[in-house]
């Protein structure tokens, strides 16, 4: 179960700072400050408000700057907080999976790519594989060693 918790708090902290560098973040920052602040209003909610903006301009100070750690370091201070909460208050869950499902639209959609390859002439001896983030294949290869002539060979 623990492991479930933080990997729900990643995932908030993850949503809540990428938020924060897109316009929608102003349409959502309310929403995100009162679920940190337990939903309580008054100073609790408004200091909140306060470190959510804090850690803003933090974020676009390191964007900026071209400082990957510095905005790494503001998602790790959030996903830290949000499994603290997930950790003391059981109704957390439940409350941060609504958020997250409420604030799905507002994320930035992740960039599509399209990639046309083609191959034309030649002689391949094996399969020819060109893509992007390709992982976990096996080939297993049957029967009889083709002979392939040698290189400089004819």
């Amino acid at each position: 179960m623990e492991a479930e918790l933080t990997a729900l708090a990643a995932s908030g902290a993850t949503a809540f700072v990428g938020l924060m560098a897109t316009e929608a973040w102003n349409q959502v920052r309310g929403r995100v400050a009162r679920f940190l602040a337990r939903g309580e209003d008054g100073e609790d909610n408004e200091a909140v408000d306060a470190e959510l903006e804090e850690s803003r301009a933090a974020l676009l100070a390191a964007r900026r700057s071209g400082d990957e750690d510095g905005a790494a370091d503001v998602t790790a201070e959030w996903r830290i907080r949000l499994r603290r909460a997930l950790r003391d208050n059981p109704e957390a869950e439940r409350e941060l999976r609504e958020l997250l499902d409420e604030l799905a639209p507002h994320q930035p959609a992740a960039p599509t790519v399209t990639v046309n390859n083609s191959t034309n002439g030649g002689t391949y001896y094996s399969p020819v594989i060109q893509g992007h983030d390709i992982s976990g294949l096996t080939f297993n290869g049957g029967g009889a060693v083709s002979s392939r002539p040698e290189p400089g060979a004819g």
